[in-house]
């Protein structure tokens, strides 16, 4: 199959697949300042560089998710906190939400 007969979709999955990411290394009141400004816009930080530099912003909609790195070590300890097997994945990720969802409504009180 020819680059000409990819569907728009894969073909719009190449030109993103062709960008390169740019960290920038800013004090940490200015990373502050834009995470903030980005929540208070509620974008995403890398929207709100782009916006600040007058950059599109992609009109796709976006899930609004937490993520959080756990390797073995942490779902064994977070097994044991829960009473949990360590493989027991999906139960302890159940129980981390429960967990999440308490910190919000404990700390909106």
């Amino acid at each position: 199959m020819s680059k000409k007969q990819l569907p728009e979709q894969w073909a719009q999955e190449q030109k993103a697949a062709k960008a390169t990411q740019v960290a920038f290394d800013l004090d940490e009141q200015f990373q502050y300042s834009i995470r903030k400004a980005a929540l208070d816009a509620g974008v995403s930080p890398s929207d709100q560089i782009r916006t600040i530099l007058g950059l599109s912003v992609s009109k796709r909609p976006k899930r609004p998710r937490l993520t959080v790195s756990l390797n073995a070590a942490d779902y064994a300890q977070l097994a044991e906190k829960y009473d949990l097997a360590p493989d027991n994945q999906l139960e302890i990720k159940k129980r981390v939400l429960d967990d999440l969802v308490n910190f919000v409504d404990t700390d909106q009180t």
